[in-house]
């Protein structure tokens, strides 16, 4: 079977032909004079060009062309489209619409967000409104924070995150991020994982640029809730992969770690990409108390230039008893991705152990 055969289909693929299809169908149910064929004719037209992204906002503009009605009126015909279509992503192309065209309706097309989000998200389409008026979309958001559905309250973190992935940087946001802060605190122990981890990764986004603030505002607070614990761990995730003395300190582990690596390796010494290298090593306490350790371990890429790029991976946390002792283990493909390519050369690899390097090897990529 060829590599052709097994690959996965392309994301954009979401926003297929029987998907438009889908769309259309499920719009006729809920309005019947819904024109499908010029709405299939639009969405259509270049559609193999185009990203998944793409793909989402022809949706809904192909919508928006076809539907022969006022803003509120397309809104009544979107709010009852939305349970009936059959993905997440996809739904997501009725926030895009209340973005592109809701502009002047702040209040209904804020509802209209808060509504569809429920059945995917809208935290691509909220930052529209708050670029344009980031006090009001705030201060509703706030309000949101203590809503009874998870999905609102997600959005009001997720959407207001600085660096959201596939999003424009909210450069007001990211510069004082005092503004979001309110949010951020009434969501700090939320009981929903969905939550909780939009919560960390807004943090951790801000320690990009703030680190200090993250640090002061996660060591004000109490750890003691293991909701508010976790999502400290995951915002600080960043920092402790740099070793940052105050991140390590925060999660029990900013004491230099009283051990000894034995034996490690990296086998085999020479890949081609596709092959697995592993890592393998035993930690080994050398005093009488319990330590509490972050391994994590880093590759230097070559890169096309001769130079090297660092990437930190998280290996293992650990509760190692006194003069005890634990074999760690990790493989890794060596494979190409969109944000990282492989050339040929020796990549070094270093193991850290709060924050510090007690171990090297390295690893060969053949052309």
């Amino acid at each position: 079977m060829s590599t052709t055969d097994t690959a996965a289909p392309a994301l954009k693929e979401i926003f297929n032909a029987e998907r438009l299809q889908h769309i259309a169908t499920e719009t006729a149910a809920v309005y019947p004079a819904f024109k499908t064929e010029a709405f299939l004719k639009h969405a259509s037209h270049g559609l193999a060009e185009l990203s998944v992204m793409q793909r989402m906002a022809r949706v809904a503009e192909s919508l928006h062309a076809v539907l022969p009605l006022n803003y509120e009126d397309s809104l009544d015909v979107l709010r009852a489209l939305a349970p009936r279509l059959n993905s997440g992503f996809v739904s997501m192309c009725l926030p895009h619409y209340v973005a592109s065209y809701g502009g002047h309706a702040f209040e209904t097309s804020m509802q209209a967000l808060k509504y569809f989000t429920t059945f995917g998200s809208s935290e691509f389409a909220i930052r529209h409104f708050l670029r344009t008026d980031l006090e009001r979309s705030l201060e509703l958001m706030h309000d949101w924070t203590r809503d009874e559905n998870h999905h609102v309250r997600r959005l009001a973190s997720e959407g207001s995150r600085p660096r959201l992935p596939w999003s424009f940087r909210l450069e007001t946001v990211q510069a004082n991020p005092q503004l979001a802060a309110g949010i951020l605190d009434r969501l700090k122990a939320d009981e929903s994982l969905y939550v909780r981890k939009s919560v960390a990764n807004h943090l951790n986004d801000v320690t990009k640029v703030h680190p200090a603030w993250v640090l002061n505002a996660v060591e004000g607070w109490s750890l003691e809730n293991r909701h508010t614990a976790w999502i400290a761990r995951h915002a600080l995730r960043s920092l402790i992969k740099q070793g940052d003395l105050r991140a390590l300190t925060v999660i029990g582990a900013g004491a230099k770690a009283e051990v000894q690596l034995l034996d490690f390796t990296v086998t085999p010494t020479a890949v081609r990409l596709g092959e697995t290298i592993t890592l393998s090593f035993t930690v080994k306490s050398m005093v009488a108390h319990e330590q509490k350790l972050v391994i994590d371990y880093a590759i230097d890429y070559v890169k096309a230039n001769g130079s090297v790029s660092r990437k930190v991976f998280k290996l293992k946390t650990l509760a190692l008893l006194g003069y005890g002792e634990e074999r760690v283990k990790r493989s890794q493909q060596i494979k190409d991705f969109t944000t990282r390519k492989h050339f040929a050369g020796r990549h070094a690899v270093q193991v850290m152990v709060n924050g510090e390097v007690l171990a090297n090897a390295a690893f060969s990529v053949l052309t």
